[in-house]
């Protein structure tokens, strides 16, 4: 199973069926070293991928027309977590959602139910009719148990709340 979304195919690049991917993570080094992705429920080779400005360029083996490309557009690029070679503690941002979070206290704290990406990735916890956005900054992480999927956390003592 192909768990993990890196990203989502943006637009065709040249007539050869070379595509442009949107990583979701700027940073991410995983088309290098990966062989495969899921791109709508099916697992394609890859022949070839290399990161550029904002993104990179990525050419599967089975798709070789700017309209098959063209037809993959807006899919999310999925791979395993297996295949990304990740230390054992090392936490993907998509594993965090449906996490409990909790305060040093033991205090409830809502549930994580989105990660925003960009330029400070934020977590999305909402408790009751409460949204908060906390920045995801080693400051504020406490622990994180995915097995328990709890996150501890020690938020700022200013950070805005939301009604929802």
């Amino acid at each position: 199973m192909h768990d993990v979304k890196i990203g989502v195919i943006a637009k065709p690049h040249g007539v050869r069926g070379e595509m442009r991917v949107h990583l979701y993570n700027a940073d991410s080094k995983a088309l290098e070293i990966v062989t495969e992705v899921q791109l709508k429920d099916v697992v394609y080779a890859i022949a070839s991928a290399r990161l550029v400005r904002g993104g990179a360029l990525l050419k599967l083996d089975e798709v070789t027309t700017r309209d098959q490309v063209e037809r993959l557009v807006g899919s999310e690029v999925c791979v395993t977590r297996d295949a990304l070679e990740l230390d054992d503690d090392d936490v993907l941002l998509d594993e965090l959602v449906g996490c409990q979070t909790k305060l040093e206290s033991g205090e409830d704290w809502g549930e994580i139910v989105e990660v925003i990406s960009g330029v400070q990735d934020r977590l999305v916890i909402h408790q009751g009719g409460t949204e908060r956005y906390l920045p995801l900054v080693d400051a504020f992480i406490v622990d994180i148990d995915l097995e328990a999927k709890v996150v501890i956390l020690t938020p700022p003592p200013d950070l805005p709340e939301w009604e929802r």
